[in-house]
């Protein structure tokens, strides 16, 4: 197993806001990526009862995301996941080379 550092947060503050919990139940939503680490591979978290699994874990920074990214964690575009981000964090600006992690999850069925 790769080491990674200590979590920041709890696993079931990963997904909290309405419309994302809808879109990862409807399966549109299969990534999130916060500041820091809230879940481990394998860990599992609820949403709505329904379980889901950490499949991935890792580094990247906001410049290096695609629109596939985007659409991954629940939105049309990349520019639409921008302003929605940056409307949600007064004062934030977008730096490319800004690190986040990528928790990359998956219904569990």
């Amino acid at each position: 197993m790769t080491e990674y550092p200590e979590k920041t947060c709890e696993i079931d503050r990963l997904v909290t806001r309405e419309k994302l919990v809808a879109a990862a139940l409807e399966g549109r939503k299969t990534q999130q990526r916060p500041d820091g680490i809230y879940g481990y591979p394998g860990e599992t978290f609820q949403l709505d009862g329904v379980s889901f699994t950490i499949k991935d874990l890792r580094r990247q920074h906001l410049g290096e995301m695609t629109e596939e990214d985007a659409q991954r964690e629940g939105y049309p575009s990349m520019e639409v996941y921008r302003n929605l981000i940056l409307r949600m964090h007064p004062g934030m600006s977008w730096e490319s080379d800004h690190p986040v992690w990528v928790h990359e999850f998956a219904r569990v069925d």
